[in-house]
């Protein structure tokens, strides 16, 4: 009998971001190098995700971030068996569960990659949350490393000239803490360079964002989650920029063959908090099946939300308002002042707020924005209570049925 070979689905093809590939090729090199640190006499520093990399960078250090080997342990599904790990060890369940899965990850080397390398010392930087502090403190015991704490005041509204001249002297002790852990001389010069490479990636990273203002969107929220992983790691060198200047173009060139991230888009959504790491691909797939795509969201938007804020001939001080002033370092109703502009730029016709057992400094105020979204702007707004790693307390029927709820209202309103 003669077999029938079945057709790749075409269409489908056509929609894949072919850029992924090399995503995937420069992100499996990167952990290979960190995992070979110490036969290649490199340093290896963990660092917050908000942290200043760019002088690790310049001191040849290769940055390791626990957030993103939290994430990849939520991406495949390993967050819930570490998170209890931990929780056996004494850590409570209401403490964040990159932080849970990253302290069990270090014990057991657990996690799709089998652990992250030992650390040589570590670099925390508060301007995320007040969690990262204690979280660094335990590692840095476990690990027996110098831990840096860089000091970021909360910012209300304006960035004073005591909080800016407090932050810039720590740029200097930190500059001086790696000369001594590293056991040479900071290159100026190089800073330079690397703090051009850094602000030219933060413009790329944005423009990539900003494809998504076009009608119909040429990817989603849930793509852009992908592909941060450089912006957020390897800031300051020319992979990235090369990178995103080939996503870029690719963003472009779907604009202009009319290849969107959802088939049929008749609505636009704007995604705030974290991702639910382990339910990306059904959370856009649900969406997807009543024509809607989330065509923007806050937490991706972070890693290039100040790039007018950094100087390319004076990257050093400017680091201070940039590192200071980030989303989730401000007032609510800054932050608020933020969603807004996103709606507008974006032609938003709703939002989508994970409401994240994890993320108190993310999710303490979104009933806050909730209010003035709908007060400024009269835009119907979806509350979902999840975790952005520990799978354990998702209900996909629950939150299923409030999306399916949530979508008659968009429909309602822009019919109506």
């Amino acid at each position: 009998m003669e077999t029938i070979e079945k057709k790749p689905d075409s269409e489908k093809e056509r929609r894949k971001i072919k850029s992924v590939a090399r995503m995937k090729e420069i992100m499996t090199g990167y952990y290979i190098e960190a995992k070979g640190a110490r036969q290649s006499g490199k340093k290896v520093a963990w660092i917050t995700s908000g942290g200043p990399v760019e002088p690790l960078i310049v001191m040849d250090v290769i940055p390791v971030y626990p957030e993103n080997h939290s994430a990849m342990i939520g991406a495949t599904k390993m967050g819930g068996d570490l998170c209890n790990r931990a929780e056996e060890m004494g850590y409570s369940r209401d403490l964040c569960s990159y932080a849970r899965s990253d302290i069990a990850a270090a014990v057991t080397n657990g996690g799709p990659i089998g652990g992250l390398p030992a650390p040589d010392f570590l670099v925390c930087c508060n301007n995320i949350c007040g969690t990262v502090m204690k979280w660094y403190e335990a590692q840095a015991r476990f690990f027996n490393v110098p831990l840096f704490i860089f000091d970021t005041p909360f910012t209300h509204t304006e960035f004073p000239d005591i909080a800016r001249n407090y932050v810039r002297k720590q740029i200097f002790e930190y500059i001086a803490f790696l000369e001594t852990v590293c056991g040479r001389k900071f290159d100026y010069d190089r800073m330079m360079e690397v703090g051009r490479l850094s602000v030219e990636a933060q413009r790329l990273w944005q423009a990539v964002l900003d494809t998504t203002m076009h009608r119909p969107a040429p990817m989603s929220a849930f793509d852009a989650f992908f592909h941060l992983g450089l912006i957020v790691t390897l800031r300051g060198t020319q992979v990235v920029v090369e990178y995103y200047t080939q996503l870029l173009a690719e963003m472009r060139a779907r604009v202009a063959s009319g290849i969107s991230a959802v088939p049929n888009e008749r609505y636009r959504l704007l995604w705030d908090n974290l991702p639910v790491w382990y339910k990306t691909k059904w959370l856009s797939e649900t969406f997807a099946a009543h024509d809607a795509c989330l065509v923007a969201d806050t937490y991706t938007s972070a890693w290039s939300g100040q790039v007018e804020k950094l100087r390319e001939d004076d990257f050093l001080e400017s680091m201070v308002e940039g590192y200071s002033t980030i989303y989730l370092n401000v007032s609510v109703a800054e932050m608020a002042r933020s969603v807004l502009g996103m709606i507008d730029k974006y032609g938003a016709d709703g939002v989508v707020m994970h409401s994240n057992r994890s993320c108190k400094p993310y999710s303490l105020g979104q009933y806050d924005i909730q209010r003035i979204i709908q007060k400024e702007r009269d835009v119907p707004v979806l509350m979902i209570e999840a975790d952005m790693v520990d799978e354990r307390v998702f209900s996909e029927s629950q939150i299923g049925t409030r999306i399916d709820a949530f979508m008659e209202v968009v429909r309602s309103r822009k019919s109506g």
